[in-house]
């Protein structure tokens, strides 16, 4: 595998309404350990939609593995132009940040938000240009678009050479207790 998209739930669908929360050092650990076995089997790309959620902390996560491995590579591929325009400051400056960081950067419409198209062709192009995906999807959790995007990708993975790998809240939450434990000895 040579590309892998990385996508999964916006931060407010996981109740993430500030980058300070405590939960995020848990999502990017979980992340940093399903993407670097990829990595060291020659994983080259991470591609992601970059919405503010597991998309970001994503791209944090490679952007920090980048210094251990400097021929990975980082690709935001939006919807629309300026997807962050209406966010508040705080995101906005952390968001161009961190799309300064990457390797790649594009939107499939040059047009601010026209509709609903943008979003469906945005993902034509990002499972097209992927050989698999990591997604952060629970089935006991609140849906959100996540669902959308682990349907295609199940279709995928089940019509031949389309890698699938899914994280789990129950992981992130053994990543914490771990954490704790060893906090606590």
């Amino acid at each position: 595998m040579k590309t892998l998209l990385v996508t999964g739930y916006r931060a407010h669908e996981l109740g993430i309404y500030d980058s300070k929360h405590q939960g995020i050092p848990y999502i990017k650990k979980a992340l940093t350990n399903r993407i670097v076995p990829l990595v060291e089997e020659g994983l080259e790309w991470i591609i992601t939609p970059g919405q503010y959620g597991v998309d970001l902390w994503a791209c944090e996560v490679v952007l920090e593995l980048k210094q251990q491995y400097p021929g990975l590579k980082l690709g935001i591929i939006t919807a629309h132009a300026a997807p962050e325009e209406k966010w508040k400051e705080e995101k906005q400056n952390e968001y161009r940040r961190i799309i300064a960081g990457a390797d790649y950067y594009g939107a499939v419409s040059n047009a601010p938000y026209d509709g609903s198209w943008q979003f469906r062709a945005r993902d034509d192009l990002l499972f097209r240009k992927s050989d698999g995906i990591l997604l952060f999807y629970d089935e006991d959790a609140a849906e959100g678009t996540a669902k959308f995007t682990k349907e295609r990708a199940m279709k995928l993975h089940a019509e031949g050479e389309y890698e699938l790998y899914l994280m789990h809240a129950e992981e992130i939450q053994n990543i914490a207790d771990e954490e704790s434990q060893r906090d606590y000895e």
